[in-house]
């Protein structure tokens, strides 16, 4: 009977280990008027220095196309 117990009380713990992103997250959407973690910009406004360098790469790589 140990065994069932030692067993359930593992499963318990993994279990609280995989599903607490996930209540984090519904404890932080209900918090503030369904705005999940603030006031934030939508994706794509806000300026970011990997979209700038994925941009630079995309240009090059046309550019290096085209002149082929």
């Amino acid at each position: 009977m140990a065994d069932v117990t030692g067993i359930f009380i593992i499963m318990f713990i993994v279990a609280s280990a995989a599903f607490a992103p996930l209540g984090y997250f519904i404890y932080k959407y209900t918090k503030d008027n369904s705005d999940p973690f603030g006031n934030t910009e939508p994706h794509g406004d806000s300026p970011s220095a990997i979209n700038d360098l994925a941009e630079k790469a995309i240009h090059f790589v046309k550019s290096r196309i085209g002149k082929k």
